[in-house]
């Protein structure tokens, strides 16, 4: 007990320590003091209890554009000097937060500098041996629940002819597992929260307090993490890295799982809400210029794969047609609009590599009755035609070509290093697939067409150049070499559901 007793003994730091200055804050007179120091009381609360709070003040009564918070322990003022140092208080000012005894330390610095001691390297867990494989074979797991309420998860490397199991963990999650985009990390799911491993043991590399988190997203360079609670939750966004909290969303319920959009490059995250794009700033996860993209009509929008450019598209009204917009962030300049007429829905396909935009449109092919009175004067839709809008997102000023098809669109597929696109068109019993290459300068071309093809599906190899025609629902399969379009082989897999090229 002595110990737990001494410690409260007082000290010459006691209350400099609890003390913090913010910088930055807005000068104000007597009329706006109140509104002031309630936004600060609110905002600075969060870090625990306060205890006093003083703002210096000129002749004339108006703030000096600094104040000084005492905290009740020194905790609460080191977790404000965290959490709210660089915090925007608006566009216009950014909070600049301290400790007091920090002053005097800074002051103290010798004026004679020495060198600092070299510290041992640490190793973080090794995370991309997977990568020095020498064979270059791939790693897999297996989730059992091996008895009721334990699930199993077994680490294999795909060796030939039969896989080498690496690791086997009990327990290892309460549901599933997911592995991050380029395989460094393997997330699993527990009550309290979500849980990231790597490395060649898969030792833990951070946790992540979300509760009962259903569903995880991991953006594309594998900086952050997306946890999605229970609907009508929040949605939070992590540093993987860290294991800080970025930023927290309040979910609708819906459409949960494709809710935040990423930037190839991770350095932006947008989401669609109620007619604005929101576009965050991953450096603050600020708003993009802290305001939002404002677009009535909006229905879609899609990033570009290798660039940060978006486009989205806009329904149409009566008297004003759809559009489609390329727009370059983070200038939020508009690129290139692309008026549509007739539209019933529009899809954004991107080729992989980010030379080609295509934009399906689903358009009515209408004609006006003829009027046997003023009154009668209602539009006829006679069906349905197709046209496919192909960018040219590398050529000046994005010139846009259009292919038009008459029969229903089954499927459509950018080949994904190439120039070709494919789509299966005609009814599902005997339909035809084709084949057209976009040149720059030209129209695209048809340069083959299969016809009577009972498919479903396509499946371009990532390297482009090959393809599987598959129907999904027999499960029968077509190898095409599209250099020649020479059919390399057929196989059918009965029932099979999935195709996955490595």
């Amino acid at each position: 007990m002595l110990g737990d007793f001494l410690k409260q003994k007082p000290c010459e730091s006691d209350g400099v320590e609890n003390v913090i200055v913010v910088d930055n804050i807005p000068i104000v007179g007597a009329a706006r003091f109140a509104k002031l120091n309630g936004i600060i009381e609110k905002l600075f609360k969060n870090a625990g209890t306060i205890v006093n709070v003083h703002y210096p003040k000129d002749e004339e009564d108006n703030t000096k554009g600094y104040a000084f918070i005492e905290y009740k322990n020194q905790e609460s003022a080191e977790e404000a000097v965290k959490s709210l140092n660089n915090h925007r208080l608006d566009k216009n000012y950014k909070l600049l937060v301290n400790r007091f005894s920090d002053f005097q330390k800074y002051s103290d610095i010798p004026k004679e500098w020495s060198p600092p001691q070299p510290q041992p390297y640490k190793v973080q867990n090794d995370l991309y041996n997977f990568l020095v494989e020498p064979d270059a074979q791939d790693q897999f797991c297996v989730v059992s629940e091996t008895i009721p309420g334990s699930v199993q998860v077994q680490f294999c490397q795909n060796t030939q002819p039969e896989p080498t199991e690496l690791l086997k963990r009990e327990r290892f999650t309460d549901t599933y597992v997911k592995w991050s985009p380029k395989g460094t990390y393997i997330v699993t799911f527990h009550k309290q929260g979500v849980i990231i491993w790597g490395g060649s043991n898969f030792v833990k590399v951070n946790k992540f307090p979300h509760g009962n988190a259903q569903y995880v997203d991991i953006s594309p360079c594998e900086q952050y993490l997306v946890t999605y609670g229970p609907n009508g939750q929040k949605i939070v966004i992590w540093d993987i890295r860290t294991g800080a909290e970025k930023r927290a969303f309040v979910s609708d319920g819906m459409s949960n799982a494709s809710m935040l959009r990423w930037s190839h490059d991770d350095r932006y995250v947008a989401r669609l809400v109620d007619s604005q794009i929101q576009i965050y700033d991953t450096t603050t996860f600020f708003l993009l210029d802290m305001k939002s993209i404002r677009v009535e009509g909006i229905r879609n929008f899609s990033w570009s794969p290798t660039d940060n450019i978006i486009a989205y598209w806009v329904a149409e009204e009566v008297d004003v047609p759809a559009k489609v917009t390329l727009m370059a962030i983070p200038k939020k300049t508009e690129l290139r609009t692309k008026n549509l007429f007739n539209v019933a829905d529009c899809k954004i396909h991107w080729q992989k590599s980010g030379d080609y935009l295509c934009v399906k449109v689903d358009r009515f092919s209408k004609s006006k009755k003829e009027k046997k009175d003023k009154k009668d004067s209602d539009v006829k839709f006679l069906g349905m035609f197709y046209n496919f809008e192909i960018f040219h997102m590398r050529e000046k000023d994005i010139p846009v070509d259009s292919v038009e098809v008459k029969e229903t669109i089954l499927a459509f597929a950018w080949e994904p290093v190439g120039s070709k696109f494919s789509i299966i068109h005609g009814e599902p019993a005997s339909a035809n697939v084709s084949f057209y290459e976009t040149n720059k300068g030209q129209e695209p071309t048809l340069v083959k067409k299969l016809e009577k093809k009972v498919c479903s599906h396509l499946f371009w190899s990532p390297r482009g150049q090959f393809i599987v025609l598959a129907n999904l629902q027999m499960g029968t399969f077509e190898f095409v070499d599209t250099n020649d379009f020479s059919i390399m082989k057929t196989g059918d897999h009965y029932r099979a559901s999935e195709v996955e090229w490595d």
